[in-house]
């Protein structure tokens, strides 16, 4: 498929949304001689945001508050927004229809003629998707990142040249799409995989299911990068058709491999065993980001890229925005904006990075997640706990009550604010703590997402006097 392809072509583009990747999608469309009809459940004031950035934009049909059944059987494409299940009645009317039924990560592999490096995984995508597109800048070769954030996608399209690698973050519901076109890309990495997102998965299952697609497509001379060290990603490996590279906190000697020995990252490449960086010279803080750096070095071995290349961005790299990020120290201090732990496990991880006493802001809304190792975690290393409001919240405060007796009439903070949160943080928080938003939790319900709660954390920290 080529972009002059969807010239003169009927899009329904479904769901605007507010988080800039409907709007990136609809003038990218646009833009390309497509007939677009844009769709959404909310109403015209509710889009207000979304819409002002398209409002140079002519001959688009904006049918809002409602969906019509015509836009979607009478159709030529659909443009899929990832909160949509494909479930959905109307994606159903269109696929019963012949109508095809993409999502932006989907077309935007049909349309890239470039080689894609593809990061999935539940924890630390952002993170190792990012090193790996600063290593191959530091290696001197033309890369773009796609799918990272709130950035929309399908315009990065006209950013390509000839030699451009693509480093894609592709989170379960953009790997949905791929499966459904067996699609996968040319270097693939997985993370891990946690328990997560079932408020929308039916199982746990059904999540892995769609994180293979990652890999399930691939052909034997692409790259596959694993983590040894997580059991569920482990389970895949028969599945995989491409010999994968694998990394761990153990030294593996097999194969092609990075791992951790004696402080220091190496990469075997079946032949000889190299050391790439010592542990204490790596700027991100944390065991989990060790597993990250150790990903992207094998992603960026496979891309052609030299180890000393690697370790010089490896170095420099001093991590992204919402994980682990220092914002300020105010008066011995230190607030760090961990607002990414969206689920139990990343925030465990982000607890467990600090040897200071940690007062910490958690919880928020449930994504049908246990939370009893969290709040384990909670009770054994937080030493002061300020809980921001909603149904994760109550599940941790009653698994605490209920794994620790002594806890039963213990009345915990919640705040139903951030400038709130913050306010009671400070009010505990001693010379040398830090003060960690490390929620484990959904951010739905006070905040539009997890960067509009870090946002808020580091406003309302910024604001202290």
């Amino acid at each position: 498929m080529n972009i002059s392809d969807l010239k003169g072509k009927k899009i329904t583009v479904m769901g605007l949304g507010l988080h800039g990747g409907g709007a990136g999608a609809v003038r990218f469309l646009s833009l390309s001689g497509a007939k677009v009809t844009v769709t959404d459940i909310k109403s015209k004031e509710e889009l207000k945001p979304s819409l002002e950035k398209l409002e140079d934009l002519k001959d688009i049909t904006y049918v809002l508050g409602q969906h019509r059944t015509e836009d979607f059987s009478k159709a030529d494409m659909i443009l899929k927004n990832p909160a949509a299940s494909w479930m959905d009645k109307y994606v159903k009317l269109a696929m019963d229809n012949n109508v095809p039924v993409e999502m932006d990560s989907s077309l935007f592999f049909k349309l890239c003629e470039n080689p894609i490096i593809g990061v999935t995984g539940t924890k630390g995508k952002t993170t190792t998707a990012t090193l790996i597109y600063e290593i191959l800048k530091s290696a001197g070769k033309d890369a773009i990142k796609v799918g990272i954030g709130q950035a929309s996608v399908l315009d990065k399209l006209e950013d390509l040249k000839k030699d451009t690698v693509v480093v894609f973050e592709l989170s379960s519901w953009r790997l949905s799409a791929l499966g459904r076109s067996k699609l996968s890309p040319r270097v693939a990495v997985v993370t891990n995989i946690y328990p997560d997102h079932l408020n929308y998965y039916k199982s746990m299952e059904e999540y892995a299911n769609d994180k293979k697609n990652i890999f399930l497509y691939q052909a034997r001379g692409d790259v596959c990068v694993i983590n040894a060290d997580n059991e569920i990603v482990r389970g895949f490996e028969k599945e995989i058709k491409p010999k994968p590279v694998k990394f761990s906190k153990n030294k593996i000697s097999n194969g092609n491999s990075v791992y951790l020995e004696n402080g220091s990252i190496y990469f075997n490449d079946g032949v000889d065993e190299r050391k790439v960086v010592d542990e204490k010279d790596i700027k991100l803080r944390g065991e989990h980001n060790l597993e990250n750096v150790m990903a992207a070095v094998g992603a960026a071995w496979a891309a052609g890229v030299e180890l000393g290349a690697i370790k010089k961005a490896v170095l420099k790299f001093e991590g992204v925005a919402h994980r682990l990020e220092v914002v300020r120290e105010l008066d011995g201090v230190k607030y760090v904006n961990d607002s990414a732990a969206t689920m139990p496990e990343a925030a465990i991880s982000g607890l467990n990075s600090f040897s200071e006493p940690v007062v910490i802001i958690a919880g928020g809304s449930d994504k049908n997640l246990n939370m009893d190792e969290f709040a384990k975690t909670l009770a054994e290393k937080a030493q002061v706990i300020v809980f921001l409001k909603g149904a994760a919240t109550d599940k941790i405060i009653l698994a605490m009550k209920k794994a620790d007796p002594s806890l039963v009439d213990k009345e915990f903070a919640v705040a139903d604010s951030m400038e709130k949160a913050v306010e009671l943080a400070r009010r505990e928080a001693k010379e040398g703590d830090v003060v960690l938003l490390s929620p484990g939790a959904a951010s739905f319900g006070l905040f539009l997402n997890e960067f509009d709660r870090g946002d808020k954390f580091k406003e309302a920290v910024k604001s202290l006097k």
